[in-house]
């Protein structure tokens, strides 16, 4: 029986395995690199043991360290959570070698599937051994790992080399296995797979289908189940493809089989030997707790002969600390607020964490049940819009629009939808009156202090600049006998927190939260960041002509080479690529000229906004 159970993982999934816990009585272990030493993890664990230094490499992927961390705190099991060495066979081995419960499937099963290239061959599948132009587009994959990192579209052959050398680097730093492979690339196609559960009494569950086709940077970004639109046929042709997959490996636990579906037909792209980050919207249909399930089967126990009965839809949606509209360029800062109100939320953060460069930005998942696909969706959607987000730019209004999208809610999207919407999703649709509102509620904050003013004033003007886009507004309201005033505006009420207006009739009320210069105006058009300006801007804050500035804090992995002062280059031309968030941004040449500047250099540990390079000219 397991009584202290240690979690080698961080965030959301070691918060939400720690939730099971507690409500079994299982004590729990917490382990920490130095930039999660505060995190909300390590808080809620019973027992918390340091990981010395920040990056993965040197910390959640050190299984030597996290089987000692175990040992010491008492643990008498280990689950991995996903990603870092969830699919690793080695350190499962050396869990078990050390006396250990792993909760998880045998070494051999994760050796079987977890290496994509060795699944492929057991489901009879080889990847491409040479790549032709006939061949293309094709898609370089991480052999290991998952969650988007280590992989490439290539659609020129002359491109291959780049994608290759840049997948086998990303892949190796956040995997620590540089392992990649090529196969087709099928565009157009839906991301759909079977969730399965397995015990070591010969009892196979698959807990339905879930459509994952909302991707982007192959990442996955909402996610649903059951899959929409399948047939009962494919759906069986699915059922029995994991089920084969499980029973060649003699599988134990949960692990989920992907494929890639366009028409009737189903491609297997590989087993995840692992709990998916999706693994919510399956619970929540099933009205089951998975990850107590692993802990039951890794003490033994056997499953019942078949699984509950699905009822009805789960709508997922993974919440990012990113600008969908700059890229998907991670963000990072102090989350001052979070609030999704009326749906499930399983959360890596608490109110008033920093959100750091060293790991994935998700922030959380927000995951609606109704009895009908069309209910979850607006559920989902609906509680995003009214969530309360404030601290760096997040995808909210994306997904927002995402599933209110009609492609969406016709369930006729695929893993190409972001491709062909983004920039219809991103179009800025800025609250026209979020700065006045703003503005209000200082003015009447300020005002508490100096006391109201007896006659009517000079038009007061405030400066705001919107987050993200940088659009600046000037605001101008008056102090009257009777309260604040703006003109076009009924001001029905100020306070510090709360300003209601009323324009052409419709009277709407508008919550704005202030955090030093920095106001968040939540209304029922929309939420609203905004940054207060001088009154003046400051002649001093300009750039010099061609400066490549940082867009994130990172570290400089690598300088393209001949690139150094003097060199000439073209526009669009790679120059650096940074690291953020177990991610690789490129740095691009913003003109044809010449480098007069290079600051960049491998292992540099950038701010934003820092200057990288200039290129004049």
């Amino acid at each position: 029986m397991i009584s202290s159970l240690l979690v080698a993982n961080r965030g959301e999934i070691a918060r939400r395995i720690f939730r099971t816990c507690r409500e079994l009585g299982i004590a729990t272990v917490a382990v920490h690199s130095d930039a999660d030493a505060g995190a909300p993890h390590v808080r809620e664990a019973d027992a918390a043991v340091r990981l010395p230094g920040d990056a993965p490499a040197d910390t959640y992927l050190r299984g030597d360290l996290i089987v000692k961390a175990a040992l010491d705190a008492g643990a008498d099991a280990v689950h991995p959570g996903y990603g870092f060495l969830s699919e690793n066979a080695e350190f499962a081995a050396a869990v078990a070698d050390a006396g250990l419960t792993w909760v998880g499937p045998p070494p051999a099963a994760i050796e079987a599937m977890a290496s994509k290239t060795r699944a492929k061959e057991l489901m009879g599948i080889a990847p491409l051994a040479e790549v032709t132009a006939d061949d293309l587009p094709v898609l370089v994959k991480a052999a290991a790992g998952g969650g988007g990192r280590g992989m490439r579209v290539v659609r020129v052959l002359a491109e291959l080399d780049g994608a290759l050398a840049a997948a086998r680097a990303e892949a190796a730093s956040a995997f620590g296995d540089g392992e990649v492979f090529v196969e087709p690339y099928l565009e157009n196609g839906r991301h759909v797979e079977v969730q399965i559960l397995a015990d070591a009494h010969g009892t196979v569950w698959t807990l339905g289908t879930r459509d994952c086709s909302l991707q982007r940077r192959h990442q996955k970004v909402i996610e649903e189940a059951p899959a929409p639109g399948l047939t009962p046929e494919l759906t069986e042709k699915l059922y029995e493809m994991a089920v084969r997959a499980a029973r060649a490996t003699d599988y134990r636990g949960a692990g989920t089989v992907e494929f890639l579906v366009v028409g009737d037909t189903a491609h297997f792209l590989e087993m995840n030997t692992r709990l998916q980050v999706e693994h919510p919207v399956t619970e929540e249909i099933f009205g089951i707790d998975l990850v107590a399930l692993q802990l039951s089967v890794a003490e033994g126990e056997a499953l019942p002969e078949t699984p509950p009965e699905p009822r009805g839809h789960a709508v997922e949606a993974r919440l990012y600390a990113e600008d969908p509209a700059a890229g998907w360029a991670p963000q990072t800062g102090t989350l001052h607020r979070l609030d999704v109100p009326g749906v499930r939320l399983d959360s890596g953060y608490a109110d008033g964490d920093t959100i750091g460069i060293h790991y994935d930005p998700m922030l959380a998942k927000a995951v609606a049940w109704a009895p009908t696909r069309t209910a979850a969706v607006r559920k989902l959607a609906g509680a995003l819009e009214r969530a309360r987000i404030h601290g760096p730019v997040t995808n909210r209004d994306l997904l927002v629009r995402s599933l209110r999208h009609p492609e969406f809610t016709a369930a006729a999207m695929d893993t190409g939808f972001y491709d062909r919407q983004l920039p219809a999703l991103t179009a800025a649709a800025p609250d026209p009156y979020a700065p006045l509102a703003a503005a209000l509620a200082d003015a009447h904050g300020r005002s508490r202090f100096g006391g109201w003013r007896n006659v009517p004033s000079q038009p007061q003007v405030k400066r705001y600049r919107t987050e993200p886009g940088g659009e600046e507004h000037e605001v101008r309201y008056r102090h009257t006998r009777d309260g604040l005033a703006a003109d076009g505006v009924l001001v029905v009420h100020a306070g510090p927190d709360r300003v209601v207006l009323e324009v052409a009739g419709v009277r709407r009320t508008y919550e704005v939260t202030a955090y030093g210069d920095r106001a968040y105006v939540d209304s029922p058009l929309g939420a609203t960041a905004l940054v207060a300006l001088p009154r003046f801007p400051d002649p001093t804050a300009r750039q010099e002509p061609g400066s490549l500035l940082a867009p994130m804090p990172g570290t400089v992995v690598r300088v393209a080479d001949g690139i150094a002062e003097g060199a000439v280059v073209e526009a669009g031309q790679p120059l650096l690529w940074l690291e953020a968030m177990k991610m690789e941004h490129k740095i691009t040449a913003p003109a044809t000229g010449t480098v007069t500047a290079l600051h960049a250099e491998p292992g540099r540990q950038v701010e934003v906004g820092a200057l990288l390079a200039v290129v004049s000219d």
